[in-house]
């Protein structure tokens, strides 16, 4: 299967690895992304060289636990879910994400990957689905965007944009005019653009965000992260 600017990405990922090191893994509501309020089992890996100011999952930064591919696919079996979710931390500092993604898409699990965007997605399995951050200013961290990741995205791929501030939405509707992003979103060679506002009171209103988009027109999906309405918002394993 070839991206939409021609690009193949590799059938396979990482060699060698036989673990990974996970944070968690469990069973919950699709909180983020197109697949928003869809059941999925999520395999939270340990690890992420990122230190976005306002990241909600610092817990998987260090710790886990080091499980065999074989024992995470067994425990994804058990709770017998089709859409399962890597995430981290970074899932893609791991060599073993690429072997387990391939795996999962072998016995037939409908695979999102979650990744910052910091690391390369080449080697993916094509029919993976990527959902994939853009880091804005205001996450102190936009410096790791790796841009050459665009023209690996293909028409199962997300690009997700979270937003502190007024400047952080700016920058990003320069990015998707500058990367052409609206286009590819219009002509159906990526899936959706994403924006989402940072969680609590630092960040934009629901309201504030949806004004900015219609004023502009941009072909994004405003998305809230439904997980934190329907749980405690700093509640784990949901």
């Amino acid at each position: 299967m070839k991206t939409s600017l021609g690009t193949k990405r590799k059938e396979t990922g990482g060699v060698g690895a036989s673990f990974l090191r996970v944070t968690e893994i469990f069973h919950s509501i699709q909180g983020e992304s197109t697949w928003s309020g869809a059941p999925c089992t999520f395999v939270r890996l340990t690890g992420c060289p990122l230190r976005c100011v306002w990241c909600d999952t610092a817990y998987a930064f260090h710790g886990g636990e080091k499980l065999p591919l074989d024992a995470i696919l067994e425990r994804v079996r058990e709770i017998g879910c089709p859409l399962v979710e890597i995430t981290g931390g970074e899932p893609l500092i791991h060599q073993g994400a690429f072997s387990l993604t391939a795996k999962l898409l072998e016995e037939g699990f409908t695979v999102l990957i979650e990744t910052s965007g910091s690391e390369d997605i080449s080697s993916l399995d094509p029919s993976a689905h990527v959902i994939m951050d853009l880091k804005c200013p205001g996450s102190g961290e936009s410096s790791r965007n790796r841009w050459d990741n665009l023209p690996h995205l293909n028409d199962r791929d997300e690009v997700k944009f979270v937003l502190s501030d007024r400047t952080d939405y700016e920058w990003s509707r320069s990015v998707i005019h500058e990367r052409s992003l609206d286009a590819r979103v219009n002509e159906g060679s990526l899936r959706a653009l994403l924006m989402s506002a940072v969680w609590g009171s630092t960040g934009p209103s629901l309201e504030e965000l949806a004004k900015w988009i219609l004023e502009d027109g941009l072909p994004v999906r405003l998305q809230t992260q439904l997980h934190k309405h329907i749980w405690e918002p700093t509640r784990r394993g949901v």
